[in-house]
């Protein structure tokens, strides 16, 4: 077993092997963790919001989720969840939709979209590659007429999910530096992640 802590707005990556498990622990609460997951031997294979939604048949992710392919094969299996749901369809700030909702002031901000393509460029991935991610603890709430919003999250210090491996996957992760909205309580902190040996 390994255990890294991500420090606030960093990022993180990792191979998982098959059977291996990834835990992700929310240190302090209210922390939203950015995550893509991609076949480890052919980035290629990642990780499908909508098959993933379709398969299920929930935006929300919890115990039971598979996480799936866009060729609709399973990555990832959500083992445990202590919070019981987390967003799908959020998506991942960047310089260019702060400014958009928050105004030019906010440019020079880091955002998760940094984080990705810096963490993804150590594996050989680009600005192609990342797709629509999840967003683990974020709550995203989503009305009867499909109006959604980023409100105040519903985790806790020390809450925790755990995700299988179903073959071997590469994991990437923004520990989200968001402040112009609650997603992270207007404070960015700290998150863990555990790498766990083969059932």
């Amino acid at each position: 077993m390994t255990t890294t802590v991500v420090p606030a707005r960093a990022a993180w990556s990792c191979v998982i092997r098959a059977g291996q498990t990834l835990t992700v622990t929310d240190l302090h609460g209210n922390q939203a963790v950015d995550f893509l997951v991609y076949d480890a031997h052919d980035t290629a294979v990642r990780y499908s919001a909508p098959d993933t939604i379709h398969a299920q048949g929930n935006v929300f992710l919890t115990t039971g989720t598979v996480l799936m392919s866009n060729e609709h094969t399973p990555l990832m299996t959500v083992v445990d969840d202590e919070v019981g749901r987390h967003d799908t369809v959020g998506g991942a700030c960047s310089k260019e939709s702060n400014t958009l909702r928050y105004g030019h002031h906010t440019w020079s901000q880091h955002a998760c979209v940094d984080n990705f393509l810096a963490e993804g460029a150590r594996h050989g991935l680009g600005k192609r590659d990342l797709v629509s991610n999840i967003n683990w603890y974020m709550n995203v709430p989503v009305d009867k007429d499909g109006t959604l919003g980023i409100v105040d999250g519903i985790s806790a210090p020390g809450l925790k999910l755990t995700l299988r491996a179903e073959r071997d996957v590469l994991v990437l992760v923004s520990n989200c530096p968001q402040i112009n909205n609650p997603c992270n309580g207007f404070e960015p902190t700290a998150v863990e992640m555990t790498i766990g040996a083969t059932g």
